[in-house]
This record gives structure tokens, sequence and C-alpha cells, in this order.
């Protein structure tokens, strides 16, 4: 495991997704993916509005179907390599769990806030996840926005994928990523050494 869970300081600034084509067996049982789902769950949410919903993945090969059938109907000109190929992610990881977003009719807060709290409850995802041991990769790719899988996997029209979330156990060392130097992504208002008018 490359995040290091010795404190929280160090456990944040190590903390880095694994690569969903090479996490492998074992992945949370059911007791451990139940807490990594209440977890991921408490995350900011203005308005008690829980504008997510967690979608597990019982039958990979029924999945492998959906994307095969999807990917076909996107692409008709398409080869059967490819057709196997866009199945392929069905298969990889021991665990996988689909995030919905699932935005709320509210005439105070907004859908952007609704965004947000998704976005944070994915990142919650992966943080439980690693913290019980294991390591985590959000993905959206090709299938999170297509129509066929969307219709699918969602039971509201209004439903939306935020990503599919790999989980299982790190096996190949990872290496870090360029990471943003804080200069470049940060500021202070009013500048440093200004007065606010």
């Amino acid at each position: 495991m490359y995040n290091d869970l010795s404190s929280p300081a160090a456990y944040l600034a190590t903390r880095r997704s694994g690569k969903a084509r090479e996490l492998s067996a074992p992945g949370p049982d059911t007791d451990t993916l139940s807490v990594i789902l209440q977890l991921a769950a408490r995350t900011p949410d203005h308005g008690k509005l829980f504008p997510w919903r967690f979608v597990v993945i019982e039958d990979r090969a029924a999945l492998a179907a959906l994307f095969q059938r999807a990917f076909r109907a996107a692409n008709p000109q398409s080869r059967p390599a490819q057709i196997e190929a866009a199945a392929a992610m069905a298969f990889m990881a021991p665990m996988l769990v689909t995030l919905l977003y699932a935005p709320q009719v509210s005439a105070k807060i907004p859908e952007w806030e609704q965004q947000l709290s998704v976005g944070a409850a994915a990142m919650n995802l992966l943080h439980a996840a690693h913290m019980h041991g294991f390591a985590a990769n959000w993905i959206t790719g090709w299938a999170a926005y297509d129509e066929t899988v969307r219709a699918e996997l969602c039971s509201e029209e209004t439903e939306r994928i935020a990503g599919f979330f790999f989980i299982g156990t790190q096996v190949a060392a990872l290496e870090e990523r360029p990471r943003p130097a804080l200069i470049d992504i940060s500021r202070h208002w009013p500048q440093i050494g200004t007065k606010a008018k």
C-alpha cells in the first residue's frame, strides 16, 4: 500500500489512487463495504438532500454484457476486439461500486451545490476504502456518459453516473503523480501587504 496510515497527516500526504486494472483480491467483504459506504455518505450536504446513490455491482458478467450492448449501439461500425475491450472494464478489481448523482428538487439548494456534494461523497469513498487497507480508483470513461448504461444503472431519469469505483488490493508499487505547487493553486485576498478598500 502506498499511503502511510501511521497518522492522519501522513495518510493525506501520501494517499493516491491505485490503477483499477492492477487491483487484485481481496476486496472488502459485505460488512466492510457497508462501513465504507456509510463513511462515504458522511459528506457535506447543504439542505440534507442526499443527492447521491451507491450501486454495488453484483454481477460483473451482466455489466460486461451491458457495456458490450451499449458500445455496439453507440459505435455500429466497431470491430469485435473494440467491443471486448469496452467490456473489459467490468471485470477490473474485486469490488465495484457505481456512484450516482441524484439531484433533488429544491428551491433553496442550487444544483451546483448538489454536484459539489456528490464529488465530496466520491472523495470520502476513496478515503474510506484506503483507510480500511484497500486501494481504490475512481473512473468515468465512455460508460459513465453512455445513455444505455445510464438507463440501466440509474433508477430515476434525472440521475447520472458520477463514476465507477474499483476497490481491491494494490499489488504493484505506486509511483507518485505530479502535484501542483501550492503557489500555483492558491492566493490570498486581499493580497498580502495590501488593505481591503
